[in-house]
């Protein structure tokens, strides 16, 4: 059962793909008014979200689907589902796991654009945002993602605390 459920969450968020990429921009704006002073708006209609509002270069960056963090999830989701499958007892270490890693992929996606914003406002819009987005965005989500993979699979397959105490 718990196997189905996954993939259902996983076929959930492929279909539900466009709703996803609205909440990380409103993700986005939310951490963006934290950190900054010149101005963020959010459409999330439009999945962009905009920022520098009260410079004289505001920009939006738009949430495309191959930007967003919805599919570096499907991965940790389908091996979980297999998992699952295999070592059902783990459940409970499974759904831990795919929780954290979960949040660690999201963030990383975050920090990914904290870097656009940040390069554009230093560097501003043209070499900001190549440097930004091409290389150090790109650079942030294949370490992010390739940690939150093995994040996964340690937390997973990590022994219990008192089977490693008699080890």
């Amino acid at each position: 059962m718990a196997v189905l459920a996954v993939i259902a969450v996983a076929v959930g968020l492929v279909l539900a793909e466009r709703l996803y990429r609205v909440f990380e921009v409103q993700l986005s704006g939310l951490i963006l008014r934290v950190v900054t002073t010149s101005g963020v708006f959010v459409a999330g209609e439009r999945e962009t979200v905009y920022f520098g509002l009260s410079g004289d270069t505001p920009l939006g960056l738009r949430m495309t689907p191959e930007c967003s963090s919805a599919f570096m999830l499907l991965p940790l989701l389908l091996v979980t589902a297999v998992m699952l499958y295999f070592r059902p007892r783990n459940a409970k270490r499974l759904f831990t796991s795919l929780a954290i890693s979960a949040i660690v992929v999201i963030l990383v996606n975050q920090m990914r654009v904290l870097a656009i914003v940040g390069l554009v406002n230093v560097m501003g819009i043209d070499e900001g945002y190549y440097w930004g987005h091409t290389l150090l965005g790109s650079m942030v989500s294949v370490l992010g993602g390739a940690v939150a993979l093995v994040l996964f699979v340690w937390l997973s397959t990590r022994k219990p605390r008192a089977e490693r105490g008699t080890a």
